[in-house]
């Protein structure tokens, strides 16, 4: 375990309490990459910091995590430019996993590296717009990482185009500026077998990078199913409930 972050009082109860929820599902990755005979480097681990404060964050950073998924433009813009003076040395890389409305594209440009929820041409088209933006007037200097989300039983209002559409949406980000195709990404419909919902993603997956070899991410994989994720490729689990606890109790 990693040197303790001291800040006295709560603060160092809740470093304690994050810190020792890390180490477990540290451990837990690399038990179920070395079972699935993968190396536990090849799979990242993306602590969800949505609806958690930025001194979780904070807290989680001084324990060696450099990525943080969050889900609502809303909540993600104000942590991240909360934190941002505190990483100026090494800036982490934040991830929008939720779904995103058209309309928030150019907030979430100044600041995601990557965002794993892109399923429709029309959201292509205004990351594209808003990316190239913010590159021109200085505000990133890289361009956005995509991951298309594909739904696997065809609720697309859970999220995710439809699985005859992929090809279609997949050329539209290689042709999109400002964007670059990193992979794929699918949440198990409700009450499925984790086990055949990612190895149907797996095989999609594999389709996809016949077409598109550049796309080698597939972010799969939460707190329940990290493990049969990683037995069908996931390259990034996206981990809340088992690092930071239950989601806290709002006034929304």
């Amino acid at each position: 375990m990693s040197e303790p972050v001291d800040d006295g009082g709560p603060v160092a109860d809740r470093a304690i309490e994050i810190e020792t929820a890390l180490t477990t599902v540290r451990e837990r990755l690399r038990r179920a990459c070395v079972d699935a005979g993968r190396t536990p480097a090849d799979v990242a681990l993306l602590p969800v910091t949505k609806f958690f404060p930025a001194s979780d964050v904070r807290i989680l950073y001084r324990l060696g995590c450099r990525d943080f998924g969050e889900s609502r433009e809303q909540d993600a813009s104000p942590k991240v430019a909360d934190t941002a003076e505190d990483f100026l040395a090494d800036p982490p890389r934040w991830h929008m996993i939720g779904h995103l409305q058209r309309n928030k594209a150019k907030s979430v440009a100044a600041w995601a590296h990557s965002i794993h929820s892109v399923d429709s041409a029309r959201l292509v088209a205004a990351l594209s717009k808003a990316t190239t933006s913010a590159l021109d007037e200085g505000v990133r200097r890289s361009e956005l990482d995509v991951i298309l989300q594909v739904s696997l039983d065809g609720d697309v209002h859970r999220g995710g185009v439809e699985r005859d559409e992929l090809h279609e949406l997949a050329e539209a980000v290689s042709d999109a500026a400002g964007l670059r195709l990193a992979g794929l990404m699918a949440v198990p419909p409700l009450d499925s077998e984790p086990e055949a919902a990612f190895a149907d993603l797996e095989n999609l997956h594999h389709r996809l990078l016949l077409d598109h070899p550049e796309a080698l991410e597939l972010s799969a994989g939460m707190t329940g199913d990290l493990e049969a994720a990683v037995r069908h490729g996931s390259t990034c689990v996206r981990v809340g409930t088992a690092i930071l606890g239950a989601r806290p109790i709002t006034s929304q």
